[in-house]
């Protein structure tokens, strides 16, 4: 019995592992058609969202299950809680990608992107999809020191996020005031996607060590 609730166990790592690289796809699909306006890859995103939101709900009846079944304690009751946040994280994850590939779904046949800002869109993107690759990493082998360094590289995107800002303040703006929301809006789903990143790795920290990072 101990073995098979173990298995259990196992398989929520193995779900979520999953769930990282479902999003680290969307993120990855999503800044291509924000920056080429390819509308099919943008619904593309949003359709296959579903798939993340599965998983989600696999783990949780699987949490609820184990909850009720084996009334977990101390290590293993750390772990269920902390599936349970690491899930919804990305799930949350996955709807910031939808998010992005709506606002290309919404200039389309144009890009939402000024020329001038494509670049650091597209490393954006780039540093998303690092984050969740080394969180997902992070998950699977419960490497602590890996996790940690997660917030360093989390300090890219806040810089990037800062210099979309500065752009759109500038004086020599001269793409109009919607253009200036889509970037807006699209700067805070990548930095908050980044920031749920942070978090499922600060989860993998809480789960070995019983103690949050400071």
């Amino acid at each position: 019995m101990r073995d098979a609730y173990h298995e259990e166990l196992d398989a929520l790592t193995e779900k979520l592992v999953e769930m990282t690289r479902l999003v680290r796809s969307a993120i990855s699909r999503a800044t291509t058609a924000l920056l080429d306006a390819d509308l099919q890859l943008a619904e593309s995103v949003i359709s296959r969202d579903e798939e993340v939101n599965a998983v989600f709900a696999d783990i949780e009846g699987s949490i609820f299950e184990l909850m009720a079944r084996q009334q977990p304690v101390a290590v293993d009751l750390r772990m269920v809680i902390t599936a349970l946040r690491m899930g919804t994280d990305l799930e949350r994850m996955g709807d910031l990608a939808v998010h992005v590939a709506k606002v290309a779904r919404l200039r389309h046949p144009d890009s939402a992107i000024p020329p001038a800002l494509r670049s650091t869109i597209l490393e954006m993107g780039q540093i998303a999809e690092n984050l969740v690759t080394k969180a997902g990493s992070c998950v699977a082998s419960r490497d602590v020191d890996s996790a940690l360094e997660l917030e360093a590289d989390d300090d890219a995107m806040d810089r990037l996020h800062r210099r979309l800002f500065r752009n759109i303040l500038a004086k020599d703006w001269q793409h109009g005031v919607e253009p200036a929301i889509d970037i807006t809006l699209v700067g805070r789903y990548y930095e908050r996607y980044a920031d749920h990143a942070v978090r499922v790795a600060q989860d993998v920290v809480y789960l070995v060590t019983g103690a949050r990072p400071s």
